[in-house]
């Protein structure tokens, strides 16, 4: 069975940092690409940033960069979102996903994490 389980997601206060872990089972992780993913409540999903097989990381979003690096492990079949400088507006549920599929809706992604950033 594919599984994608994500964690590392909690309250923090603005400015703060967290660090989100996705572990892959049940597939040769290491021959696909990561996407991490975000959702919050009204908005459709929002690819934050994608990490290939390789290791080379391939994108980004805007409102992130700068602030949040994308890493993995294949020894480990994890993959990892380092969040810093958070701000109010990166609340939503993370979600990791491999890219067997041409878009972030289809792709097989995990249950999620929830990250809220509030004083």
């Amino acid at each position: 069975e594919v599984q994608l389980v994500e964690s590392g997601g909690g309250l923090v206060q603005p400015g703060g940092s967290l660090r989100l872990s996705c572990v892959g089972s049940g597939f040769p992780f290491s021959l696909y690409g990561v996407r991490w993913l975000r959702q919050t409540p009204g908005k459709g999903l929002e690819r934050v940033s994608s990490i290939e097989k390789d290791g080379s990381v391939t994108f980004y979003a805007d409102s992130v960069k700068g602030r949040f690096t994308i890493s993995r492990d294949n020894a480990k079949n994890a993959a990892y979102l380092q969040m810093n400088s958070l701000k109010t507006e990166d609340t939503a549920v993370y979600y990791c996903a491999i890219n067997d599929s041409p878009t972030i809706t289809t792709m097989t992604r995990g249950q999620g994490t929830q990250v809220t950033v509030s004083s």
